[in-house]
């Protein structure tokens, strides 16, 4: 079975400490860094903009994987971009035409990626699959880290990695929520690819974030 990447969500970090929280989870054995960002309107929580994604793009190389959270989404495309993102993950939900927001993200040069609520068919990437590099499953419901992981979305991993396998390319499948040593085996058994992992991966302090990564790249 494949080991998964680990991409660790800097929501549940010390938000006073960001960029060493960055540089530790980096050092600890993260593949990406998960960013999320949320509107207080699309979600119902408000978290960060670009200028925070500008100020810690210097304490990793690995990539940021940016998940916008907020709406309408199109207006903010070229900021987050512009601060170093390396993808942009949007919601259909979040403006007009999904389909001209991906291809708007590649234009940019950076890697699309839609993201699927709890709500959201796995048909809807129907005509979407091959605009995207990445597709997030959301195991909770967005706007809050901490929650329960939803164990419905299991089938909905499945029926997106049939869909992956089926277009021939080479597309990440992500899953966000809930994510822990005992729920990440079950995404990877899935066909989940990369974890995203908030309070798993922050839980204990910097001393704990290596065991943390490890633990939950052990469920592949």
């Amino acid at each position: 079975m494949t080991v998964p990447l680990i991409s660790p969500s800097i929501l549940s970090a010390d938000f006073a400490r960001l960029g060493e929280e960055v540089r530790a989870v980096d050092a600890a054995g993260a593949d990406w860094i998960h960013v999320d960002v949320m509107d207080g309107h699309y979600v119902p929580n408000l978290t960060i903009g670009p200028m925070v994604v500008k100020a810690l793009r210097p304490h990793s190389d690995k990539p940021f994987d940016v998940h916008l959270m907020i709406s309408p989404v199109d207006p903010y495309l070229q900021a987050f971009a512009d601060a170093g993102a390396d993808h942009i993950i949007v919601h259909p939900e979040a403006g007009p035409h999904v389909h001209r927001t991906l291809q708007e993200i590649r234009r940019l040069g950076k890697k699309p990626g839609v993201s699927l609520n709890p709500g959201t068919p796995a048909k809807m990437l129907d005509y979407l699959i091959d605009e995207v590099d990445v597709v997030l499953i959301m195991s909770v419901n967005p706007g809050f880290g901490g929650q329960k992981f939803i164990s419905s979305q299991l089938r909905k991993i499945e029926a997106v990695r049939k869909m992956i396998e089926k277009s021939g390319r080479k597309i990440w499948l992500e899953v966000d929520g809930g994510v822990d040593p005992q729920t990440a085996p079950l995404c990877v058994d899935a066909g989940a690819d990369v974890l995203v992992a908030g309070s798993a991966t922050f839980r204990g302090g910097p001393d704990c974030y290596a065991a943390n990564i490890a633990a939950l790249k052990g469920a592949g």
